[in-house]
This record gives structure tokens, sequence and C-alpha cells, in this order.
């Protein structure tokens, strides 16, 4: 069975830096892009950054210049370094893998995991 398991998460004040990570066991990870997401209380869940099987990154706005993403494949692992962090970084962050058929991006399951708190405050 396919599982994802976030951690990293913490309290931080703003301006301070967190890295996330987030270990896929039960699929074959290497094939599949990864992506990072997150929910505010009250807020739709939203896509933060991608990363591609062949590393190709894409940012939202929001957090463009600010977080990397990136994988380790031998590790199954893909990680979100986040610096200069802002109270509305706050959130619920979740890692989801996904799928790329011609230009249209597909999940591979409905799956969410429990994700990982990141709270940015004073």
């Amino acid at each position: 069975q396919v599982e994802f398991v976030e951690s990293g998460g913490g309290s931080v004040q703003p301006g301070g830096s967190l890295r996330l990570s987030c270990a896929a066991s039960g699929t074959n990870f290497n094939i599949y892009a990864m992506d990072w997401y997150r929910q505010a209380p009250g807020k739709e869940r939203e896509l933060v950054a991608r990363i591609t099987r062949d590393g190709v990154r894409n940012y939202a706005d929001s957090v463009k210049g600010r977080f990397t993403i990136s994988r380790d494949n031998d590790k199954s692992t893909v990680y979100l370094q986040m610096i200069s962090l802002k109270p509305e970084d706050t959130a619920v962050y979740y890692c989801k893998a996904g799928y790329y058929s011609g230009s249209d991006w597909f999940p591979l399951n409905d799956y969410w995991g429990q994700g990982t708190q990141v709270t940015v405050s004073s």
C-alpha cells in the first residue's frame, strides 16, 4: 500500500526557516512527480511546489524565491526547504504523488497523509 509520511514542521518566528521531508513507501517513487500542498484553517488546499521525475521545479507565486523543492530518489524522499517564513505560510503541509500524461497531470491516488504543521508567529 502506498504511504506518504510528512515531517519536519514546527513553530518558528517570521523570517525563520524549516525543512520539510516526505518519505514515500509502497510505490516506485522515482517515476512520479511530487507535490507539496498546504491548507490553512478555513481555506482551500493549495499547491505550493512541484518537482517532476526529471527534476523540473515549479512554485506558487506566493512562495517563489523563498521555498525550494528537491528530491532524493535513492531515499524515496521529497523535501521542501523554506526560508524567510511569513505568518501567511502557517498551514498543514502535505505531499502528493502524480504523473503526466502528455501535458496533463493526474494524482497517483486520492489519498492524503497526516501532513505536518507549520506555524509562523511572533
